[in-house]
């Protein structure tokens, strides 16, 4: 993100920075993606386990399981595969969802960050 500075007041500048957070959510505003399920993704993309998953992100199991399983409820589609002799992956689905969160965070990003210079530049 871009830096605005002010001042100086009393010897000091001011240094202004956006920070956006975006969440995708179904039309009763249960979250289906975000920052922290798009994490959850990654992890198992990159580990193949949910344990795993659990273990880096310093959560239980059981929180990353219901995230998932919310998610997959909410979106009405299956985003992860869990198979005890193939480990964990993301469905098509899942693939799709990661992918496409990532695209529109990025888009956005870039977007506020314009907004934000135009107006505070």
């Amino acid at each position: 993100m871009d830096v605005m500075r002010f001042g100086p007041q009393v010897g000091r500048m001011v240094k202004l920075k956006l920070r956006s957070s975006y969440w995708i959510v179904d039309g009763d505003d249960n979250i289906i993606i975000g920052k922290g399920r798009m994490e959850i993704l990654e992890n198992i993309e990159k580990t193949g386990s949910i344990n795993q998953t659990a273990k880096l992100m310093k959560m239980s199991y059981k929180a990353v399981w219901s995230k998932i399983k919310a998610t997959e409820k909410h979106l009405n589609a299956p985003v992860v595969h869990a198979d005890r002799k193939e480990g964990t992956h993301l469905s098509q689905q899942g693939k799709e969802l990661l992918e496409k969160y990532r695209r529109l965070k990025n888009k956005c990003q870039n977007a506020d960050d314009r907004i934000f210079r135009g107006i505070f530049s």
